[in-house]
């Protein structure tokens, strides 16, 4: 009887926290993919001919812009 008895409590506490691992809500949140997503749409701005001229304006200090994006 006390066999049968362990066996139950191991597995049902296993099963416990599997479930409580299984429902978390950060389970599917990933910060590296938005760290990515932002990374990616930085680039396709620094590549593109609007991006590296915004960027030199930025740079330069003659885009009203850029000045306001620091503060």
């Amino acid at each position: 009887m006390i066999d049968y008895f362990a066996l139950a409590l191991g597995h049902g506490l296993m099963a416990i926290a599997l479930l409580r691992l299984v429902l978390r809500a950060d389970l599917d949140a990933d910060p590296l993919i938005g760290r990515l997503k932002k990374d990616t749409a930085e680039n396709r701005m620094a590549a593109s001919t609007a991006g590296r001229n915004a960027a030199r304006r930025a740079k330069s200090g003659n885009d009203p812009a850029g000045k306001d994006a620091g503060a």
